[in-house]
């Protein structure tokens, strides 16, 4: 799926942005498992999750197709949405982030304080996504998806 120079670019890109994530031994694990048992914490990157990775490699080949993009809109109900803030403030791009009503309080909070215009609208992914996308239009925005090789490539340089 991917080559090992994708592979290559794709943990340059995101270790320019993030430091290697902490791995623990959890004994107790181990031990109730019956094998040696490493967790790796996502939770100490910058976003609390690993998604903050795929944000990074997905703006990294955007940036480089589309240089002069002022600006990007995507749907979420979090993690996702925190991975698109990240990646923007590092590139100077404004980022607009449409979640259902009635999301978390907590995950608002996060992408707000990194720089999303928050739109609340519908009272399912779906119709935020369907939201974000006609907006996307309507203001000229890239849209990022929620899936694409691009956010994987960075995602999955967790492993």
């Amino acid at each position: 799926m991917f080559t090992p120079q994708e592979v290559k670019a794709a943990q340059d890109c995101v270790y320019a942005s993030l430091r290697p994530t902490p791995q623990f031994e959890w004994p107790l694990l181990s031990q109730a498992l019956g094998a040696q048992v490493w967790v790796k914490h996502e939770n100490h990157q910058p976003v609390g999750a690993f998604k903050v990775r795929g944000g990074l490699t997905y703006f990294d080949t955007l940036m480089r197709r589309e240089p002069q993009l002022q600006g990007v809109i995507s749907a979420t109900r979090g993690n996702h949405g925190q991975s698109i803030g990240f990646a923007a403030r590092k590139y100077g791009v404004q980022a607009t982030i449409v979640v259902p009503h009635g999301n978390s309080v907590e995950k608002n909070a996060a992408m707000r304080a990194l720089g999303v215009e928050l739109i609340e609208h519908g009272s399912e992914f779906q119709e935020s996504r369907e939201h974000a996308a006609a907006l996307a239009k309507e203001r000229g925005l890239h849209f990022v998806p929620s899936y694409h090789r691009d956010l994987l490539l960075g995602v999955m340089t967790y492993w």
